[in-house]
């Protein structure tokens, strides 16, 4: 949203939005920024997500933010990220939310892409199955309450420094069966990670969703994608016209991780024709242990 980045939130710093103090930034999105909060009650840190009104002119800005917070709220879920409280007042709409000290997936691969040591540059393996499955959870519930994020990415999966634990964020644009999505007939989400459908603003559903993951796997197990220098724009257009052009590599050409099966995995999670992919986030997992039991297997079995 325009304004967010050059917004002057020093003001915010130390007021009270209900029980909770605003403490310092962590970061700016296109729909608000976020603060670490205090949570005076319970004596806890929080997230706090603060909208400006004076940025949120339009009502229909306004009713995504709030939409935001009912989505979220429905989905209880240790891969999800929870919502606390939600309200406005004279100056900010806010959403106090679980604070996550970790990194986005986003941060992480850029982080090793950096590595001096080549080998290096890719997650290994045993943490890419278990936060692609613990995503893949997450999804399976929210998809069986209607949500549909419609905008999976690295940087809205957060991994937990504690626990290691992925969650899901930012269902800015999710779609469900209560919430018609304002910009209806309009493309949203990012060009990278959009289905063809969601590129040409065709109706979606949770294989939407499916695709992206597909798209993320590729590129956790590749350390980076195939994929042309082009526009987002440029993207877009593809992705109607041409989806099968996308990738500029098979999979398998990519990674010493992703063999015969894994390809067949990614490319079947990210077909163009939405009726070839998984029919859910459960079977899209079911595949990927099947597969890594498969491989431990034959390691076991290796001399």
């Amino acid at each position: 949203m325009a304004g967010i980045s050059t917004h002057d939130y020093t003001s915010v710093i130390g007021r009270a939005f209900g029980n909770f103090i605003v403490v310092r930034e962590l970061g700016r999105g296109a729909m608000g920024a976020v603060f670490i909060g205090y949570q005076k009650s319970l004596k806890r840190q929080v997230a706090i997500k603060l909208l400006p009104k004076a940025i949120a002119r339009s009502e229909s800005a306004r009713q995504q933010f709030r939409d935001e917070a009912e989505t979220i709220a429905v989905l209880s879920h240790p891969n999800i990220i929870t919502i606390f409280e939600s309200g406005e007042d004279d100056e900010y709409f806010y959403q106090v939310m679980q604070l996550v000290e970790g990194q986005d997936l986003a941060r992480i691969l850029a982080k090793l892409r950096r590595h001096p040591v080549p080998t290096r540059r890719i997650m290994p393996l045993h943490h890419t199955m278990r936060l692609v499955g613990e995503v893949l959870e997450g999804l399976e519930f929210a998809h069986e309450e209607g949500v549909v994020h419609q905008d999976l990415k690295p940087a809205n999966i957060l991994v937990d420094n504690r626990t290691g634990r992925a969650l899901i964020a930012d269902f800015g644009i999710a779609k469900t069966r209560q919430i018609e999505f304002y910009a209806r007939g309009l493309v949203v989400g990012t060009p990278q990670y959009l289905s063809p459908e969601q590129a040409a603003a065709e109706d979606t559903d949770r294989r939407t969703d499916i695709y992206s993951m597909g798209v993320i796997l590729f590129e956790l197990l590749a350390g980076k994608l195939p994929i042309r220098d082009e526009s987002g724009k440029e993207t877009v257009v593809r992705k109607i016209k041409q989806p099968d052009t996308f990738f500029t590599q098979p999979p398998a050409a990519c990674s010493p991780w992703i063999d015969e099966t894994m390809e067949g995995i990614i490319l079947k999670a990210t077909a163009a024709d939405r009726s070839k992919r998984f029919v859910s986030a459960r079977a899209f997992g079911q595949s990927l242990r099947r597969w890594a039991d498969a491989r431990l297997q034959r390691d076991r079995a290796a001399p």
